[in-house]
């Protein structure tokens, strides 16, 4: 029939792509990498230190889990393809739609992976530390910046990643001050990177008794989540360290006892918060990896030769400054403001779906690499 002859043509015309990213993702060499990190970790001896053995497990899954992605993907190219191929043979027009689906998974699949390949920077493959900021507007903007944090907790849950609270900081009325979650997995930061800056929202807000249409802000910090075998000099004297009573969402989420530990880089003034920890001691050991990616972050975007040559400025929350904005009224609309992307289900968005945002941006900057690199 030909509504399937055409689905097999489209999908077929993906094959040559699934077999270029696989030679972009050196499979074979991913290979060779985890049969010697294997054969490294069944050496007597090999769990004497735990921190080089914890290290070699990680990046053995990590290599591990690139290669299952592949394969899943190429599963699904040949599920796809029989399914096309059963569904025609049987004239069974009520297949359909469910080929149609597969082929939109599997295109999808095959983009984000391909995406995945321009993810070469130092860091690209790094947990990432998200952080959030209300902005001025007191609970109309401290719940938009909670609307956001549920918006990447979700992102993080749909790709399968860990996602941990960090710090959470209640707001007045409702919603939050500041958070900050931490989200493991292969290349977490260097797809989420692109998220950083201001965020707008405009909506009737549900706090105005006149049901006024408000505007609203929040920022988000991206860093990624430095190894302790990365060196960053502190001087101890540039910080300044606050304990205090930690304070949450959800009962269960934070410690109540005087254990919440804020670090405050006093030549950039940058400021970093943990309260998730059962100690001081420990809340301490995560703030300080937390400023430590934070210096590390603005070093690299700054493009600055050493830590000390940060000056500490802070972009103001507020109308200008934005990367997206998210219209709730008169219409419904999601648009980033650097690539042009945009999404009219705004609630698919806020519900996590932010991956075409994510995937403009990535090609943006590939395009913009290949043309310097051109020149």
């Amino acid at each position: 029939m030909l509504q399937f002859e055409e689905l097999r043509l489209s999908l077929e015309g993906l094959e040559p792509d699934l077999k270029d990213l696989a030679e972009a993702l050196g499979l074979e060499s991913l290979r060779e990498e985890i049969a010697k990190l294997d054969e490294k970790a069944a050496q007597p001896g090999f769990w004497d230190d735990m921190s080089v053995s914890q290290k070699t497990l990680q990046r053995s899954s990590m290599l591990k889990n690139k290669i299952a992605a592949y394969e899943r993907l190429t599963s699904a190219y040949e599920d796809t393809l029989a399914l096309i191929e059963l569904a025609d043979e049987e004239g069974d027009l009520s297949l359909l739609p469910e080929a149609q689906e597969e082929l939109e998974k599997f295109k999808s699949g095959l983009e984000e992976q391909r995406l995945s390949t321009l993810l070469q920077g130092e860091y690209d493959s790094k947990n990432a530390i998200l952080t959030f900021h209300a902005g001025a507007g007191g609970t109309e903007a401290q719940d938009w910046a909670e609307m956001l944090y549920r918006m990447y907790c979700r992102w993080g849950e749909r790709h399968g990643y860990k996602v941990s609270t960090l710090d959470y900081l209640d707001g007045e009325e409702a919603g939050l001050k500041s958070a900050s979650i931490l989200i493991e997995g292969m290349n977490a930061y260097g797809f989420l990177k692109s998220e950083v800056g201001v965020h707008r929202l405009v909506r009737v807000s549900p706090f105005d008794a006149s049901g006024r249409r408000h505007t609203s802000f929040a920022s988000l910090e991206v860093m990624p989540e430095i190894d302790d075998d990365v060196d960053v000099e502190i001087n101890p004297e540039d910080i300044k360290m606050d304990v205090y009573r930690a304070s949450g969402a959800g009962g269960q989420k934070v410690n109540k006892t005087s254990s919440a530990v804020r670090l405050t880089h006093i030549p950039t003034g940058i400021v970093v918060a943990c309260q998730v920890e059962r100690s001081q001691y420990q809340n301490r050991d995560v703030a300080m990896k937390m400023l430590k990616s934070k210096l590390i972050e603005i070093k690299e975007r700054e493009n600055l030769e050493r830590i000390e040559d940060i000056k500490g400025e802070q972009k103001e929350i507020a109308w200008g400054s934005q990367i997206r904005s998210y219209v709730f009224m008169p219409y419904t609309l999601a648009k980033d403001h650097r690539t042009g992307f945009e999404s009219g289900n705004i609630n698919a968005v806020m519900d996590g779906d932010i991956d075409g945002f994510i995937n403009a941006y990535l090609k943006a900057q590939s395009l913009d690499t290949l043309g310097q690199n051109n020149q």
